[in-house]
């Protein structure tokens, strides 16, 4: 790894700022100063001095956006993509993915999560939630603070597996264990790589996992509670049998939802969970790829939206999707949405939002990052939105449309979090490619020999 360093005092020049604050204000002919790690000030072009600056990034043909913001991601699912196709859901972790995660070893836990961090920050995703695995929390925690990327992770919690005994651990092993990572590693890096409490998934988990998890929660200002929920249908119909309620009925039934939960997908829902999720104020992730691809629905996100419920974005993990791009995910949550509700739901900017600001709102970081503005973190991402596949309107109009349905990972050129440049011209600061791709398949190739 060969990180940037911080600079004391830089100047970036940059095409247009798309600034994503409370008024949508798009600037053109203003510069960005950023002191150390913070946005400091606007500069007007007329009135830039450049000898006052450590580093001046003269990118005028370049657009500079705030750094996408992921809210359900798996790390540690990435050495397994290609390797779980065409799988609904619960056969998909019983064949193939419970399987897979069971056989890691710190190694190739260690491999698939540079792999994965090194495909977000190279697609200009600067901040996300992960959804870790059973074992080896730690080596996902050293990774994101050596990468310089900005996250939420936590170990899974499983201490029931029905489809897959071999991968789970006692309740009690699971609450020390958390407990000791979250001591070791919450608010680690002044605040950038915080801890997510993770249950897996009801059907995963004892009751008093989950109750007890989030009670050790609230010991951990900043952390949240982070799980999945109401993705199948199937899934859906187990947890009718085991509990006799719905899933998020189940989970409001043990006082787990709150502001700092985040359910990731939540496609299949009543009109009595829908008044939960809006009375408890819980997160929505929602993963459009994945939920297409194990063939499990699309999520009533028009429908959340008009009740005030917050809906943020993740790609869900790699062998779901395939890949890890954000741009897939605004362009699919927008689209999917259209034939079934009409062509006006669901809008670039709203989009684009979603995978902001609003889910810097859903992590309770929306006064650090999400948006460029002055005292925030500088999180930005420099964008080509000139390419032959792009808008020929260099309207503010259509630049939202441009980032969300012309562009793809290809047009980010430039990466910054916490003031430091991860990503310069396309280039990994953080990662040898070659050599992190010959790593993965050597890894995956140990791996499967555990099975």
């Amino acid at each position: 790894m060969s990180k940037s360093k911080k600079n004391g005092k830089i100047l970036i020049i940059p095409k247009k700022v798309v600034t994503a604050d409370a008024k949508n204000t798009i600037l053109a002919d203003q510069a960005i100063e950023i002191v150390d790690d913070i946005i400091s000030s606007f500069v007007p072009i007329e009135e830039i001095q450049k000898q006052n600056y450590d580093e001046v990034y003269d990118v005028r043909n370049l657009t500079l956006i705030p750094g996408f913001i992921q809210t359900h991601v798996h790390l540690s699912q990435t050495l397994f993509r290609g390797l779980a196709e065409d799988l609904p859901l619960l056969d998909w972790l019983r064949l193939k993915i419970f399987p897979f995660e069971n056989a890691h070893n710190e190694k190739s836990l260690r491999v698939t999560s540079q792999l994965s961090i090194n495909e977000l920050l190279l697609g200009g995703t600067t901040t996300f939630l992960d959804m870790g695995t059973l074992r080896y929390g730690e080596v996902v925690f050293e990774e994101m603070i050596d990468s310089g990327i900005r996250g939420f992770s936590g170990k899974c919690l499983i201490d029931r597996n029905d489809l897959y005994p071999d991968f789970k651990s006692t309740t009690r092993e699971e609450i020390n264990e958390i407990k000791n990572l979250a001591q070791s590693f919450h608010n680690s890096k002044s605040g950038r790589v915080r801890y997510s409490f993770s249950p897996r998934f009801v059907l995963s988990c004892s009751e008093m996992l989950l109750k007890e998890t989030k009670e050790i929660m609230k010991d951990y200002p900043g952390s949240v509670y982070h799980t999945h929920s109401s993705e199948s249908l199937q899934e859906i119909d187990e947890v009718r049998k085991r509990f006799h309620k719905e899933n998020i009925e189940y989970f409001d039934s043990i006082g787990v939802l709150d502001d700092h939960t985040v359910l990731a997908h939540c496609v299949h829902t009543s009109a009595n969970e829908r008044k939960m999720l809006k009375e408890r104020d819980v997160r929505i992730a929602h993963c459009p790829s994945a939920n297409l691809k194990l063939g499990s629905g699309i999520a009533p996100i028009p429908q959340y939206l008009k009740e005030g419920i917050s809906v943020t974005l993740g790609a869900d993990g790699a062998p779901c999707n395939n890949n890890l791009s954000i741009f897939n995910e605004m362009r699919l949550a927008s689209l999917i949405q259209k034939p079934i509700h009409g062509t006006e739901e669901i809008d670039a900017k709203t989009i684009f939002r979603m995978a902001t600001i609003e889910g810097a709102k859903a992590l309770h970081i929306q006064n650090e990052v999400g948006s460029i503005e002055v005292g925030k973190k500088a999180d930005l991402v420099l964008m080509d939105l000139d390419s032959y596949s792009n808008s020929y309107s260099d309207s503010d109009e259509s630049i939202y449309s441009n980032i969300v349905f012309s562009s793809t990972t290809e047009n980010v050129k430039n990466v910054m979090v916490d003031g430091n440049w991860l990503v310069r011209v396309k280039q990994s600061l953080v990662y040898d490619q070659q050599e992190l791709i010959a790593k993965g398949k050597e890894e995956l190739k140990n791996l499967l020999k555990r099975l």
